[in-house]
């Protein structure tokens, strides 16, 4: 190899590494398809190497490739390090920051608390990604992201947000309609709201199978918004934290002594931690569920948190 390969022809391999198209990529770099194509061809040249198995699915990393990635990602992280202190950003964030969140808690908790950090960042934007799975911090889809499941294997931070709990709820008419609840023997009787249970995006929300029993499932979605509208209307009892339950009484608590504990983890690619923009909403987020107990444990006992 005569020369360095170029930083611009590197970005395309990281994007088509990320997005594992060339469509996929071309839209994410804004560019014609053919484009990437021609720039993976070229890369490819100068390396000598074969850095993609090409197929009808899409392109998928060589083990030469896999041994290029952790280096194309260094660089890319020096050179968003660099534009954003040659723009000044050691004071005042900037740019756009891509956040991957559960979909109820993006909604309920995140999107309000960051119309506050906007006002006091003009500059920064926030593209917020509530959704109903995890984000994908492996190929970038998000630049930090809220999970069940930390990764275990990569460069990245990650910290525990918080610790809380999934407590019993049910609709008052569907509680008038069906025996009382007094025990959690009790339960086995009654139906029950609950997740498709093979289209989990985490083992950990299989929280039902804390019960003891198993239990009847008379109807499963998703997502946890159509489960509370479920349960709202009477269809069966749900497992919820807090922060997700309606506060218009549609749903109350039941057994309160019950509940399934689980943890929410912060995580953000090592490189992109280091960046102005992504720090100050890692640190909103913090604080936020720092001071905030009652948002995870019913009767706002301090959940445990973890240091950084």
């Amino acid at each position: 190899m005569n020369t360095l390969p170029e930083w611009t022809d590197l970005r395309f391999f990281l994007e088509l590494a990320r997005a594992g198209t060339l469509s996929g990529a071309s839209r994410r770099l804004d560019v014609e398809h053919t484009t990437v194509a021609r720039r993976i061809d070229r890369l490819e040249t100068q390396l000598g190497a074969t850095l993609f198995d090409r197929s009808r699915e899409g392109y998928e990393l060589t083990e030469v490739g896999l041994a290029l990635l952790p280096h194309a990602e260094a660089m890319e992280g020096a050179a968003l390090a660099a534009a954003e202190q040659i723009g000044g950003a050691e004071v005042a964030a900037h740019g756009v920051v891509r956040l991957g969140v559960p979909e109820v808690f993006g909604v309920k908790v995140v999107a309000p608390l960051l119309v506050g950090l906007l006002d006091q960042h003009p500059d920064l934007q926030i593209d917020l990604l509530a959704l109903p799975r995890f984000a994908n911090l492996a190929n970038r889809e998000a630049d930090l992201g809220v999970m069940l499941d930390p990764p275990t294997t990569g460069r990245y931070v990650v910290t525990r947000l918080a610790s809380f709990h999934f407590y019993l709820y049910a609709a008052p008419s569907y509680l008038a309609r069906h025996p009382a609840i007094r025990t959690q023997a009790d339960l086995a009787r009654h139906d029950f709201v609950d997740y498709v249970q093979d289209r989990l995006a985490s083992r950990e929300l299989s929280y039902l199978n804390e019960l003891g029993f198993t239990p009847r499932r008379r109807m499963c979605c998703s997502g946890m918004t159509a489960q509370i509208e479920a349960a709202s209307l009477g269809m069966g009892l749900m497992m919820a934290p807090p922060y997700a339950v309606p506060d218009d009484g549609r749903l109350v608590p039941v057994l309160p002594g019950f509940s399934a504990e689980r943890s929410f983890w912060l995580a953000a690619p090592t490189d992109l931690y280091r960046l102005r923009r992504v720090k100050v909403v890692w640190d909103v987020l913090r604080e936020y569920a720092d001071s905030s107990p009652s948002l995870f444990v019913q009767g706002g006992m301090q959940p445990a948190l973890a240091p950084d």
